[in-house]
């Protein structure tokens, strides 16, 4: 649900609740192994979106429990700053 507040619009979610992350990497890298780096122990699921059109890049869905805001953004930022990921949505 959205709700505007101020002009700005503020997400309003039940947490916990699972969260996806798009991440487009090289073709060449591993998303599993960049997810694990990422994400240590924790659980996940994984799945292979698709390739770019021309081949370079591919995009794969990241699902993970968050537990509050803090740690969805959180999780964003670390996944944003991972070298071998070239974008997160």
């Amino acid at each position: 649900m959205v709700e505007k507040v101020d002009n700005t619009k503020e997400l309003k979610l039940d947490y916990p609740c699972n969260w996806q992350y798009k991440m487009i990497i090289n073709r060449d890298n591993s998303a599993k192994k960049i997810a694990k780096e990422a994400l240590g122990d924790r659980a996940y699921s994984l799945k292979k979106s698709q390739n770019s059109s021309k081949g370079k890049y591919s995009s794969h869905t990241l699902e993970v429990l968050v537990h509050n805001q803090d740690d969805r953004k959180e999780l964003f930022e670390t996944l944003k700053k991972h070298d071998k990921i070239k974008f997160v949505l």
